[in-house]
């Protein structure tokens, strides 16, 4: 417990100088199925010192160290905070045409800028140039915030990333907002994941919510591959298999 009441710390020092902190972080990224889903979430120094972030900031921890139970609880806490503007919170959501499209890492930016449009638009930071997903680092310079602020995303700076930001790894074990921003990313992709078992039955989308367990593995070489499942993932799995007549359902889907 004694650590994790250093995330709200941690952030108590991001946050000098700024007037607000905007932790993102994604869920999602190392799936073999469905979407990549990011989290963005808005705190000030008001809420950091508040009689919650002291009382609850215990609570708060890298999602995957979270039971199911303990983040929907928070996620509860997120939303009565939200509507009290204690904090802000979004989500953005890159589908699997896209991550087919722009690889895995662009989708991932893509899914980061959606949330954290969702809570500032595009026109809050100055811009000499049209934002772009792989911006050049000339045009990154050109941006400005117009507002009091400072992004932190978990992991490593991000390369092209439309809007300045400070990479912090291992983040979500180490910021409150980042550590928030994955709970609102994961417990919204868990549910995203649940609804595809409704409608893709048969994989257990529900359980292993699309990550490469052995059950997920032995349904795809049972099944085949659904329009949610990542192709590029999979390549590797299927490899394996020597009868061409299994191999068809390759073909079914684009």
């Amino acid at each position: 417990m004694p650590k994790r009441r250093q995330l709200r710390g941690f952030d108590l020092k991001q946050i000098e100088g700024v007037a607000e902190l905007i932790g993102v972080d994604e869920a999602g990224r190392g799936a073999l199925a469905g979407p990549v889903v990011a989290g963005a979430v808005l705190v000030t120094k008001e809420f950091l010192e508040s009689r919650w972030a002291v009382n609850n900031g215990g609570r708060i921890n890298d999602s995957k160290q979270l039971t199911a139970a303990e983040r929907d609880t928070l996620w509860f806490d997120f939303e009565r905070l939200a509507a009290q503007g204690a904090i802000h919170a979004n989500f953005g959501v890159a589908d699997v045409g896209e991550i087919e499209t722009l690889n895995i890492l662009g989708a991932t930016k893509l899914a980061m800028r959606r949330a954290l449009e969702g809570i500032y638009a595009p026109d809050a930071f100055e811009r000499k140039t049209e934002p772009d997903l792989f911006a050049s680092a000339e045009t990154i310079a050109n941006f400005t915030p117009t507002v009091s602020c400072r992004v932190l995303v978990d992991g490593l700076p991000l390369r092209g990333f439309p809007y300045p930001h400070t990479g912090i790894v291992k983040g979500d074990a180490r910021s409150l907002c980042i550590a928030m921003a994955s709970i609102v990313a994961k417990v919204t992709r868990d549910r995203l994941m649940t609804e595809l078992e409704a409608k893709f039955p048969g994989y257990g989308f529900a359980q292993h919510k699309g990550y490469g367990t052995d059950e997920h593995r032995d349904a795809v070489l049972r099944l085949g591959r659904c329009p949610q499942h990542r192709e590029m993932f999979l390549r590797k799995l299927l490899a394996g298999r020597t009868d061409p007549a299994q191999m068809d359902f390759l073909a079914d889907e684009n």
